[in-house]
């Protein structure tokens, strides 16, 4: 199958590419700088030189593909310009869908977050579960404008679509929020842990790759959205978890709850003058999104894709391995 993928630069993109090629199919990938796409070339993908916002290369790059896979995405929980989140994750999602639509693409796969749901009512919610009117961070809201772009254009022009919505995603190679945190733990740059009570699910990078490939084979997923998670863990869990495989001590302190949130308030704003992440990566935006946190099942991938979970363990072993190698 010729599939077009954007985002494969990225921690799950880099996984996504790998995985669909190992099963047979033929990848084109997007990329500003295609020397990004690194150990991805000599498997086989091939480059499309573009952005998001250059309709040429969106519309050669898809033509004669079949599925369209839309990774690309700005995840952060603090960004000094703000405007990126609109420009990526909504001007984005709607130029990959106009040029999918143009190419005569026959189906299209679009991630989204689970961060989406807000905060809802149910624990565990699934993919039927009512959305929260309340979204808790910019990156959330601007991915539900982007996703429901998606599903309006492909509606309107007919095109199958399938969304996929992964919790905290676990492996090596994450260089974004989650694994920042998990880097303050493991090397003990962190006096406290957050929100120890909040529950979270996790799942393994390699799982969401599965569950991307498995819904560009199966034409059942058309239409369908998916929940991507396996295990979930209260804060408190997580903080023991990296603690008993990093051999790194829990942190000295427990702060309460409402410290942590107030402490996100100033570390917000010194961000915005220094121009660096907030202290310990905690914005005002992650602080509402982790005390949130959420509590999903993810059975319905598992039952309609026949993806098989991979203990989180496993994923956040690897992960800290790996963290390891880079610090020594």
């Amino acid at each position: 199958m010729n599939i077009f993928l954007t985002g494969a630069t990225g921690f799950i993109g880099k996984y996504a590419a790998r995985e669909l090629l190992a099963a047979g199919h033929s990848v084109r990938a997007l990329a500003r700088d295609p020397a990004r796409l690194g150990g991805l070339l000599p498997l086989g993908v091939q480059p499309v030189h573009g952005s998001l916002a250059d309709a040429r290369a969106l519309r050669e790059g898809m033509r004669g593909c079949e599925v369209i896979v839309h990774l690309a995405g700005h995840y952060a929980m603090w960004s000094r310009t703000p405007e990126l989140f609109w420009q990526v994750n909504v001007d984005g999602a709607r130029a990959v869908m106009q040029a999918a639509i143009e190419s005569g693409a026959r189906r299209v796969v679009h991630m989204s977050t689970v961060a989406v749901w807000g905060r809802p009512a149910a624990c565990p919610f699934d993919e039927d579960t009512p959305r929260a009117a309340r979204l808790l961070s910019q990156y959330a809201r601007s991915k539900a404008a982007g996703e429901r772009a998606a599903r309006e254009m492909c509606a309107a022009a007919g095109l199958p679509l399938t969304v996929l919505y992964p919790g905290i995603v676990l492996g090596a190679g994450d260089d974004r929020p989650s694994g920042d945190y998990i880097r303050l733990l493991a090397f003990r740059r962190t006096p406290s842990d957050i929100f120890p009570n909040t529950p979270v699910t996790y799942v393994a990078v390699r799982d969401v790759a599965a569950a991307l490939r498995l819904a560009v084979e199966n034409p059942a997923a058309a239409g369908r959205g998916y929940l991507i998670g396996s295990e979930t863990l209260l804060g408190r869990d997580f903080t023991d978890l990296v603690s008993r495989l990093s051999g790194a001590p829990r942190p000295p302190l427990r702060l309460p709850d409402w410290l942590v949130r107030a402490a996100s308030y100033p570390f917000t704003a010194l961000a915005q003058v220094t121009g660096r992440p907030p202290l310990w990566t905690l914005s005002v935006d992650a602080g509402r999104t982790m005390h949130a946190g959420f509590c999903f099942d993810g059975s319905r991938a598992a039952r309609e894709l026949g993806l098989r979970y991979t203990p989180v363990r496993d994923a956040l072993d690897e992960a800290i391995r790996q963290y390891r190698r880079e610090k020594s």
